[in-house]
């Protein structure tokens, strides 16, 4: 239906100019009495991934497309309202092959949230749309330096979330950047159709930018694709509590049978010079009453919310050739009491960039490090095309 629109879009241009369009940038329009403007782009990612360890007897594999996204942006009635939908098409994005971590909710649409800005420097969202939590999250999974994101993500993000927030931007002296987010949401993630149950989700963040302002939103994109030519760092903090939360994660993870109040902690700091970046994470969380709902008549964790801490760090190098070499480093430490093994991964990829983040192919060895199992290998083969 949005593929049909977008074409009925572009037959009916009398009325409308096209400008800047080109690879990667989608299809613009701005409407002929300047009252709205539309970008629409589309993107996919297909993923080969293997794995094996040295007690299986055949290699663990498969060929999926991992991310398939239509993206409208743009502004409606004034400059200062700006808008985006992001909706997801892939089994990964909609989670049609985890049934039973997605009770009444489709997941289809990743983002719908209009922007308002109503005074230089501030903006008001309302809608859904990603929560200020940990950088790694924030960056787009079209931006990132390694084929997906790290276990500390999966653990421990916050993701999408309905509701406001409230984001200010200012500077501090002659080139520091100081921002500051605060957020109300509903707790239970995207797309949750039914009444809202436990209490609601509140996140806070502040960032600062000491060297100045990164080119080309470059805090919130993997790797030194713009080849910073002055240091450029930035080091945040978010806090999220999540008031009698029902699902796992928060606002992930399988809906269960009781309640909980999370607590989410995250600091980052991210780092590029002359194609050389870097980012560091730390996430943890907790569950002031304890994350155990319940046992089974043995003793055994049956419902439990996932709480511990994670810590994540990537540095990568890009040549002048567009290929980067990067590795990461990620220690996962769930607490013992919810029954949850720690993991440690060692990661080493490689990229070769065509048209930015646009046009890439992204490869990746991993070595997992379970306690009390064999060493797992995993190799992955990625291309991104977003027009």
């Amino acid at each position: 239906m949005f593929i049909a629109l977008a074409c009925f879009t572009v037959g009916t241009a009398k009325a409308q100019t096209i400008n800047n369009s080109k690879f990667g940038k989608g299809l613009q329009f701005v409407a002929a009495d300047s009252s709205f403007s539309l970008k629409f782009g589309t993107r996919f990612q297909m993923l080969y991934q293997g794995g094996r360890s040295s007690s299986m007897e055949q290699l663990e594999d498969k060929f999926l497309i991992r991310r398939a996204r239509l993206k409208f942006e743009g502004f409606a009635y004034s400059p200062k309202l700006e808008y985006k939908i992001e909706l997801g098409l892939s089994n990964n994005d909609i989670g049609n092959d985890q049934p039973e971590m997605f009770d009444n909710a489709s997941n289809i649409i990743l983002d719908a949230v209009a922007m308002w800005n109503f005074a230089p420097g501030w903006e008001l969202w309302v809608g859904q749309t990603k929560l200020p939590g940990n950088r790694e999250r924030i960056i787009s999974s079209q931006k990132l330096q390694f084929v997906d994101r790290s276990l500390l993500n999966s653990r421990f993000n916050i993701d999408r979330d309905a509701g406001l927030q409230l984001h200010h931007t200012h500077q501090v002296g002659n080139q520091a950047i100081l921002r500051e987010s605060a957020a109300v949401s509903t707790g239970e993630g995207r797309d949750v159709a039914v009444d809202n149950t436990g209490g609601y989700s509140y996140t806070g963040k502040i960032e600062f930018m000491p060297l100045g302002e990164f080119e080309s939103s470059g805090a919130y994109v993997g790797g030194d694709l713009s080849r910073e030519e002055t240091p450029k760092l930035a080091i945040a903090a978010a806090y999220n509590f999540n008031d009698n939360t029902n699902r796992s994660r928060g606002q992930l993870g399988s809906f269960l049978s009781g309640e909980r109040d999370l607590q989410s902690v995250f600091v980052d700091a991210m780092f590029k010079y002359r194609g050389f970046s870097s980012m560091a994470e730390y996430a943890n969380r907790t569950a002031p009453d304890g994350p155990v709902l319940s046992r089974t008549e043995d003793g055994k964790v049956d419902e439990v919310f996932l709480t511990g801490n994670a810590f994540n760090l990537q540095a990568g190098y890009l040549f002048k050739s567009n290929w980067e070499v990067a590795g990461r480093y990620t220690a996962f430490n769930p607490e013992r009491v919810t029954g949850t093994n720690g993991q440690e991964q060692y990661t080493l990829g490689l990229s070769k960039y065509i048209v930015g983040h646009s046009l890439k192919v992204q490869s990746d060895v991993t070595l997992q490090d379970q306690p009390g199992k064999d060493n797992f290998y995993q190799f992955r083969l990625q291309m991104e095309v977003a027009l």
